[in-house]
């Protein structure tokens, strides 16, 4: 005779609220294409400080954090709201 055995599932620990998101690495395909600007303006800009720096990523590889990309082009945004009320 078979013995029919139940496993109890248990329920996943719950996700701390406090937490910060995780934050990713963005390419320079990526961040060209999420900010429209070529590759010679966004190093040129990163030369002016203008833009966030890369990440060495080790070797010859860089990145940029998708929370700075986002916080400069929301910059970008609210500047143009300033530069048209003056």
């Amino acid at each position: 005779m078979l013995a029919v055995t139940t496993q109890s599932r248990s329920t996943p620990a719950p996700i701390p609220t406090d937490s910060t998101p995780q934050d990713r690495f963005m390419r320079l395909p990526e961040v060209l294409y999420t900010t429209g600007l070529s590759r010679s303006t966004v190093y040129e800009m990163i030369g002016r400080s203008q833009f966030p720096s890369q990440i060495s990523l080790g070797g010859k590889n860089v990145a940029w954090l998708e929370s700075e990309v986002n916080e400069w082009m929301a910059d970008r945004i609210a500047n143009r709201h300033q530069e048209a009320a003056v």
